[in-house]
Order: C-alpha cells, then sequence, then structure tokens
C-alpha cells in the first residue's frame, strides 16, 4: 500500500472561518487517493460537521494542482479490499453526506477521477478550475461505482452524456464540464 503522510502531516485538513469549513484531502503524491485511513478520518469529519450547528458550508478540496481525488487508492485495493459495509449509496461517507443537512462544494483542481469523480458528485455544487479534469475510469478498471455515479450523473448531465462517460473513460476538461452543466 502506498504511504500516508508522516504523522506531522494530517491526510485530511480543516479550516473554518465564518461558519465556512473547507476540507482538504491531503494525499498529493499520490493524487489524494481515499485509502482506507483517509476514507475513515473524512468520515469521521462528516460526522462531526453534521452535529456541529457553527457550520454553515462545507467546501471540499484537494491538495496541490494535480488531483482533487484519483478515488480509491488502487495500490491498497490490492491487498486491502473495499468491505461490504463501505460499499453502495447508503455506505457510511454517503450517509455522512445526506444527514450532513448543510450545502457542500466540490472545488475541483486537477483530476477527479472515478471514487474522486463520484465524491465530486455527491456535492451540491460542483466548481471546476481551469486545471480540473473529469473521468469516469470505473469500466477502464472493472470496477461498479459504488456511491451512486450511476444515479447522480444523469442528474446532472443527461442519460446520453452521462453514458458516454461512463462508457469511454474519457477526460473532460473543466471547461467542457461547465458546458454539458456538470461543473
Amino acid at each position: 500500500p502506498q504511504s500516508e503522510p508522516p504523522m506531522s502531516e494530517e491526510i485530511l485538513l480543516r479550516e473554518q472561518h465564518d461558519g465556512i469549513v473547507t476540507l482538504t484531502l491531503n494525499r498529493p503524491r499520490q493524487m489524494n487517493a481515499l485509502s482506507a485511513a483517509l476514507r475513515a478520518r473524512f468520515l469521521d469529519e462528516l460526522l462531526a460537521l453534521g452535529r456541529d450547528e457553527s457550520v454553515r458550508v462545507v467546501i471540499l478540496t484537494g491538495a496541490g494542482d494535480k488531483a482533487f481525488s484519483a478515488g480509491v487508492d488502487l495500490k491498497e485495493l490490492e491487498t486491502m479490499p473495499l468491505t461490504a459495509a463501505e460499499l453502495g449509496p447508503d455506505g457510511p461517507i454517503p450517509r455522512a453526506f445526506a444527514a450532513l443537512g448543510k450545502p457542500t462544494i466540490a472545488a475541483v483542481n486537477g483530476f477527479a477521477i472515478t471514487g474522486g469523480f463520484e465524491l465530486a458528485l455527491r456535492c451540491d455544487i460542483l466548481v471546476a478550475s481551469t486545471s480540473a479534469r473529469f473521468a469516469d475510469t470505473h469500466s477502464k478498471w472493472d470496477l461498479v461505482p459504488v456511491w451512486g455515479l450511476t444515479q447522480r450523473l444523469p442528474r446532472r448531465v443527461g442519460p446520453h452524456k452521462a453514458k458516454e462517460m461512463m462508457f469511454s473513460s474519457r477526460t473532460y476538461s473543466g471547461a467542457e464540464a461547465a458546458a454539458m452543466g456538470l461543473a
């Protein structure tokens, strides 16, 4: 498995100003891949934010300029598969998003790929930088979307464009995402 940052470096950063919380996935060397440790930390933070009445808005982003998130850590997945409890739109992270009760914004810089794309789609608003790149590569890796991409993507871009994105694994720029109503 890819190593986590040293203990002095947090894998999830939290900043709060005037009721706005920014969560930053902080594994830039691994394209902010969602390791088991990062998923657990992110879930804990979502649950805490849901209970915190001082929080009005949550912004989610990725550290560095290379990636918002490359999705699940594929190297780690080889030896530590996702558990059955984590899978599906009723898994802990999707449930925590649904229970959050606060507007969420995905600030996408760099790649939002596969599970990272699903994570961005979980947010109410998706904002793409000029360096943003979106791709659903589940089919390329013989993976099944587990956090609701097959329902959320067609709602954002329509069924035909969603099928094109899901079947082709093509990468779309931030400008293309904005033009199709994704961002």
